[in-house]
């Protein structure tokens, strides 16, 4: 073998060894990546109770499809769109207060600034926020509750469960919906109506079929699923993480795409 013939096997080793070991690297450092990926995937989404979880999804789902649902969408179909929408103000109107509790605990003045007029236009105005007066002046919903509070604050979301009836939360959410909604420190007003008074009974009736009308699209979109408990649990924590962050545009992307 001659000379020139080793130098140039030579070269081309090394210039293979070369590309080889940047290869090599380029790789190590692509599994690094999806390996923080899964994990960052695995901490998103933390179901050590998906077991139990899943009964209770059925059994929620079994008691909705035989009395909620039916409900919602005799509501929905019988009643007109004017009249639905001014319900929905209506007790969108009353929400904004929980809103507005936790924009103050989150430090938020411009936020909490603009709900107070929000609720104050749409009160007076807008006949107990029947009109949405504020979103036609071209003002912005946010939506906070203590659970977002507590997330702002830092406190992790801990594992996903699945609440008999209230159905899809976690750890945190759940200590925020104890501290927004169970009297006698709750920030919803109606918690403040005295329970042996018929009007309680009737808002929490009113709230319940107004809000579970809005969700009959999304539900018909879970039960095309796969798995619609997956489908449901992956939502509910996306839609959350948007919620802390104020992506409110990703929300609305999203819901948009949905809707198509």
């Amino acid at each position: 073998m001659s000379v020139e013939y080793r130098a140039m096997i030579n070269s081309m080793t090394k210039i293979l060894n070369k590309h080889l070991i940047r290869l090599a690297i380029s790789l190590l450092f692509a599994l690094c990546a999806l390996n923080v990926s899964a994990e960052v995937k695995l901490q998103e989404i933390s179901d050590p109770l998906e077991g139990v979880n899943r009964i209770t999804y059925k059994l929620n789902d079994f008691l909705d499809r035989a009395t909620l649902k039916p409900i919602a969408k005799t509501y929905q179909s019988y009643t007109p769109d004017f009249f639905q929408l001014g319900v929905s103000n209506f007790f969108n109107n009353i929400r904004d207060v929980i809103t507005l509790a936790n924009e103050v605990l989150q430090l938020k003045p411009r936020e909490a600034f603009n709900t107070t007029t929000r609720i104050t236009l749409n009160t007076t105005v807008g006949f107990l926020g029947v009109f949405d007066v504020h979103s036609k002046a071209g003002g912005q919903r946010s939506y906070e509750d203590f659970g977002q509070t507590l997330g702002w604050y830092g406190v992790p979301s801990g594992p996903y469960i699945v609440l008999p009836v209230l159905g899809p939360s976690n750890i945190r959410d759940t200590t925020g919906w104890v501290i927004d909604e169970i009297y006698p420190y709750a920030f919803d007003p109606i918690s403040h109506i005295n329970y042996n008074d018929p009007l309680y009974y009737s808002m929490i009736a009113g709230q319940t079929i107004d809000m579970r009308a809005g969700l009959l699209e999304d539900t018909d979109l879970r039960d095309q699923q796969f798995d619609p408990y997956a489908f449901m649990r992956d939502s509910y924590i996306q839609y959350r993480n948007h919620l802390i962050k104020d992506e409110y545009d990703e929300i609305e992307a999203e819901e948009a795409a949905r809707q198509k």
